[in-house]
């Protein structure tokens, strides 16, 4: 028994609390500058020539679980850890604390309250009136007050010694949220060209839910930055009679039975061209990281036999498309709907560029529990800022003097200055 009880208290040591909650910042500080849930090929092609920190290569990283850290053994460790010194820290001092906070003191004798922290005796003619005018002052001014006789017990702000507790149980619950996400959700990143469509399966490979992309729009501002995504979203379930039509943007996503689809990101998806007098053809774009951030393109054969290719190159969905030759001189500058420009002896004009929405859909069933973990911190937070006061009043054997002690367990230089304020209604004067 004592053995647990050393547990039990090492467990619950503040120190060991402080100790978990700096690993587990800097655990989370490393999964936020780490790419997270990519394959494991990009973590051996990019880490394995250039470690990290010049001491973590790809398959390090890959054997830390580095690559998932919020669902890896050793985090969610911690958590439980963490978890587990709370609750018991709780039980061990919080509701023992409240407990006591509950349980009415009465102290009996002069001598007992000169040994408070606030002390203080009047002189008066009437004592006995001056102890029941300090107790009805003191219930106006909503203090709870119990009178035995000759003396009383008055308290306020009780309910600040519930806001530990509540402030443990919200971080509790808001970690069984974390960890519960992290093991049963899900995450999927996806580009969606509109009129392209999405099809969510459960485990069995059935169809919960077809997502198609309706319509797809970026907000520009005069100098063509982007400023805001829009994405018009058809639903459709499989026990649904008719589809249900949503619009989601950046800061604004959209809550579905239990999914939540966010609008995360844009890309160019494919540029419509006609060379010559071919038919109009639909290309798929890709990217060149080699070239620059949020650059698009493709490569383009001029002749039947695949020679003479040009490079079009692009940057938005409103142009320009740049026209390149194989030297990397610049030949053209195309506008989407505009005139063609002759490439390599052949009129080459681009139709139309069409942009990618991308969509970022999660489901975490521990969302209800991690928003009620910060609801009931957040509220044993600002209970915790309420000072819990207590008074006691004794009358002196011989009916002249009124003894007054007081108690706070925060500010009590306050609690101090207020003390004058609270017994000048039983009238006399300090000794």
């Amino acid at each position: 028994m004592t053995a647990l009880r050393r547990l039990a208290a090492l467990l619950s040591d503040l120190r060991l609390a402080i100790t978990l909650l700096l690993l587990i910042a800097i655990a989370s500080a490393v999964g936020t500058i780490l790419p997270q849930g990519e394959d494991p090929a990009l973590y051996l092609d990019r880490f394995n020539n250039d470690p990290w920190l010049g001491l973590i290569n790809g398959d390090r990283m890959l054997a830390l679980q580095l690559d998932h850290v919020y669902s890896s053994f050793w985090f969610l460790s911690l958590l439980g850890w963490l978890g587990l010194a709370l609750i018991l820290c709780s039980w061990r001092r919080q509701w023992p604390a409240l407990q006591t906070a509950l349980r009415w003191i009465d102290y009996r004798e002069p001598r007992q309250l000169s040994k408070l922290a606030l002390a203080e005796s009047l002189s008066l003619d009437d004592a006995s009136t001056g102890l029941r005018r300090l107790a009805s002052s003191l219930r106006e001014r909503g203090w709870q007050v119990q009178e035995h006789g000759e003396r009383f017990s008055a308290r306020r702000g009780v309910v600040g010694r519930v806001g530990p507790l509540l402030v443990h149980t919200g971080l509790v619950l808001l970690m069984l949220g974390a960890a519960w996400g992290a093991l049963a959700g899900h995450r999927l990143e996806r580009y969606l060209a509109p009129g392209r469509s999405l099809d969510l399966l459960n485990r069995q490979g059935e169809s919960q839910l077809t997502l198609t992309l309706e319509q797809f729009a970026i907000e520009r501002d005069p100098a063509g930055r982007p400023e805001q995504f829009r994405s018009v979203l058809e639903l459709q379930a499989p026990n649904d009679a008719s589809p249900s039509i949503h619009e989601i943007s950046v800061n604004h996503p959209l809550r579905f039975r239990g999914m939540t689809v966010y609008q995360a990101d844009w890309s160019l998806a494919a540029i419509t061209v006609q060379l010559g007098n071919s038919p109009r053809l639909q290309l798929p774009l890709q990217t060149f990281p080699e070239l620059g951030d949020q650059l698009w393109g493709l490569v383009l054969p001029t002749r039947p036999d695949g020679s003479e290719p040009v490079l079009l190159a692009l940057s938005s969905e409103e142009g320009p498309v740049q026209v390149f030759g194989s030297g990397g001189d610049s030949l053209a500058n195309l506008r989407p709907g505009g005139a063609a420009a002759e490439i390599n002896g052949l009129p080459l004009r681009v139709w139309e560029v069409m942009p990618a929405s991308g969509l970022l859909l999660k489901r975490d069933p521990g969302v209800p529990l991690v928003y009620a973990g910060f609801a009931i911190t957040l509220l044993g937070g600002g209970l915790s800022l309420v000072a819990t006061r207590q008074l006691w009043a004794i009358l002196d054997p011989e009916g002249r003097k009124l003894h007054v002690g007081g108690l706070c367990n925060r500010n009590l230089g306050g609690f101090a200055r207020e003390l004058p304020e609270l017994i000048s209604t039983a009238g006399g004067c300090r000794d």
